[in-house]
């Protein structure tokens, strides 16, 4: 390729990455509708909090597992295994639509863990291929941009999915889901550069070291896992945080949602420069720093306080995500790209399923105000992680062969 990675702009010039950044625009804003819609829709059938909120958890039970599920990135070509991933998600979106019923609870949480499964697969996948489809120098941006317009669709889609599970119900939600995840399946078959695979391996386990020995990629990862960590308790005080802080009825939290996705947003649209201007070390060290900064916010009274914590937090979080997925794509051997990308994604995000439980605890017993201050205190000690050591900038760093 011969594109120079400078702004977005160039990068959606690039014929191969706007088909990818289309087909995860699409599928997002279905998945976004369909995870808002998941519990709401159980709670309808069965009248019990317990159960809607089993239904949500669902679509994360394959976390876990995501380092033999991202395993079959490297044991399958990526592209076809984009496709089938996309057309089984469609599938099983179908048989809920057609089948959901207050009897058939089991089918629903089935199929909604499958449906997780299937989305664990396609990121891995997903990550794989752009690792080896697009030019390195392109990684950051698009990084940026894929988050960007997964962002955007959290904003859009649960608005939409959830006037349309008011007018016609959940199989009309399954229903778009459906047809969103069959567009995406259409966009990947355009792509004209399929990924090269090496020769299958004789058995799939996901062997060897946890993660490439790359000292960047090693401290970006820990300064992830910390600060999503920390994300979970102060997502887990964001109700505190709305009655107790500024005595507002709890759908103001969506407001601050809002707040928060806006910030996010427009963080992945300046991705690319920023990464080459701070490098994935020093992008990172920022974000946690604004996250803390944002995160401390929230436990001061104000209504203008609190809404600027969120865009902070938004503006922050994604910054060391962005950074450790690059660096994944970067510094991964391509037959092992899947596999990694597995093992990063249940280092980054099991940590923050965690603490929200542990943190819905800790908000019972603990002033919020208290919690957030030292939630915040301890993102910005999580930007010594990555900031320890010189960064590298994107396109900068020697390039790990990808055939």
């Amino acid at each position: 390729m011969t594109t120079t990675p400078r702004t977005a702009r160039h990068l959606l010039r690039d014929r191969e990455a706007s088909l990818i950044l289309g087909a995860v625009l699409v599928s997002g804003f279905g998945s976004s509708a369909t995870a808002l819609v998941a519990g709401v829709w159980v709670k309808e059938l069965t009248a019990s909090d317990s159960l809607a909120a089993l239904a949500t958890a669902a679509l994360w039970a394959a976390v876990p597992a995501a380092p033999w599920l991202g395993a079959l990135a490297d044991r399958f070509p990526r592209r076809p295994l984009l496709v089938a991933t996309d057309l089984a998600a469609a599938a099983l979106l179908l048989l809920l639509a057609a089948t959901a019923a207050p009897g058939r609870l089991w089918l629903i949480l089935t199929v909604l863990a499958l449906y997780g499964v299937c989305g664990t697969v396609h990121d891995a996948a997903g990550t794989a291929l752009a690792a080896t489809t697009l030019d390195p120098r392109l990684l950051g941006t698009f990084n940026g941009l894929r988050l960007t317009a997964n962002e955007g669709m959290k904003l859009l889609a649960p608005l939409t999915g959830a006037a349309l599970f008011t007018w016609y119900g959940g199989p009309a939600v399954a229903l778009l889901d459906a047809l969103t995840f069959l567009c995406a399946a259409a966009l990947y078959t355009l792509l004209r550069t399929p990924a090269p695979l090496p020769e299958p391996r004789p058995r799939h386990r996901p062997r060897g070291p946890l993660l490439p020995p790359s000292p960047t990629l090693r401290a970006l990862v820990t300064a992830g896992a910390c600060t999503m960590l920390l994300a979970g308790v102060n997502g887990a005080s964001l109700y505190a945080v709305v009655d107790a802080g500024l005595g507002r009825a709890p759908s103001w939290a969506g407001v601050l949602y809002a707040v928060q996705g806006a910030g996010s947003v427009a963080t992945g649209l300046a991705a690319g420069t920023l990464l080459r201007r701070l490098g994935e070390r020093g992008f990172a060290a920022w974000g946690c720093a604004l996250f803390g900064l944002g995160v401390a916010a929230r436990a001061l009274p104000g209504d203008a306080l609190v809404p600027a914590g969120s865009l902070l937090i938004g503006a922050g979080l994604p910054c060391v995500l962005i950074a450790a997925l690059t660096a994944v794509q970067r510094e991964t051997p391509a037959d092992r790209l899947g596999v990694t990308a597995g093992r990063v994604h249940t280092l980054l995000y099991a940590p923050n399923a965690v603490a929200l439980v542990a943190g819905a605890g800790l908000v019972a017993v603990t002033d919020h105000r208290v919690l957030l201050a030292v939630t915040g205190a301890a993102g910005l000690g999580c930007a010594a992680v990555p900031a320890r050591g010189r960064g590298v900038r994107s396109g900068e760093a020697e390039e790990v062969p990808r055939r």
